[in-house]
């Protein structure tokens, strides 16, 4: 079974920074197409926010360029969130997001969420 452990969620004044972290564990882990973060604000649909490809290709959502930045350790299985310059807008829950490679194409693959509030 495939276990993502997300942690560094917090309370975080606006201006400030917090960096997440998320850990890939399997019996056997398949190679890894990719690892990133999404996150779901309160009455929203989960959205993308980085994500990291095996080459080191990444993406952003626009609203992070500039102040997140995604990193991995593939020797960990591991994934960071580096996150800057943050906004109340930022407060949501964070969710780790994993694509393995499989027989049928790929497997995707969501951790439990870390919540992450931006707040006076």
């Amino acid at each position: 079974q495939v276990q993502l452990v997300e942690s560094g969620g917090g309370l975080v004044h606006p201006g400030g920074s917090l960096r997440l972290s998320c850990v890939a564990s399997a019996g056997t882990m398949p190679p890894i197409l990719a690892m990133g973060w999404y996150y779901q604000a309160p009455g929203k649909e989960r959205e993308l926010v980085a994500t990291i490809t095996n080459n080191g290709r990444r993406s952003y959502a626009d609203f992070v360029k500039g102040r997140f930045t995604v990193s991995r350790d593939k020797a960990k299985n591991t994934v960071y969130l580096e996150m800057n310059s943050l906004k109340p807008d930022d407060t949501a829950v964070y969710y780790c997001y994993l694509r393995l490679d499989h027989y049928v194409g790929y497997m995707d693959y969501w951790g439990n969420g870390t919540l992450v509030t931006v707040s006076s």
